[in-house]
């Protein structure tokens, strides 16, 4: 019986990797802007976005179905440009733990890239792997890159 997993994919962009680390670091309201996928994102719990006690709550779409739940910044290591987000609440309620973990990393080559994994906990065997998420986080990750190279929406 295998309730725990690791998922994780890593992508190319092209904007710099400080730039594309700073808009989840102190612009992460931005992303329901820049996301097709984003519907609507609004502060549960707290003032400050990023805040590691504040909570947001979250509306997006995976598979084609409309989803929810609440995120709260677990960690944040700016050195190593890499953000731990705890998922939980509404869909994300079959599993015990849900962590999204975001790491920008600047490549030998002079190239920038974005690795997010997902480190989950399934509450049974009959609650699917989260394999949409991969496709959403992709997706979210590439319509946020294009906005960043255009300088579109965001100011930073």
């Amino acid at each position: 019986m295998v309730l725990a997993g690791k998922l994780s994919t890593e992508l190319g962009i092209k904007t710099p990797a400080d730039k594309f680390f700073k808009l989840f670091a102190s612009e992460l309201h931005e992303v329901q802007n820049l996301c097709e996928r984003v519907h609507h994102t609004k502060i549960h719990h707290g003032e400050d976005w990023h805040h590691n006690e504040s909570v947001k709550h979250w509306t997006y779409v995976i598979d084609g179905e409309v989803h929810t739940c609440n995120e709260s910044i677990e960690e944040v290591d700016e050195e190593n440009k890499k953000i731990t987000y705890k998922l939980f609440g509404g869909d994300i309620d079959n599993f015990t733990v849900f962590k999204l973990i975001l790491e920008v990393i600047n490549k030998d080559d002079g190239t920038s890239a974005v690795r997010w994994t997902i480190d989950y906990v399934k509450i049974s065997e009959d609650v699917d792997t989260p394999n949409g998420w991969m496709d959403y986080l992709s997706k979210s990750t590439r319509d946020i890159d294009g906005h960043l190279i255009k300088g579109e929406k965001v100011a930073l």
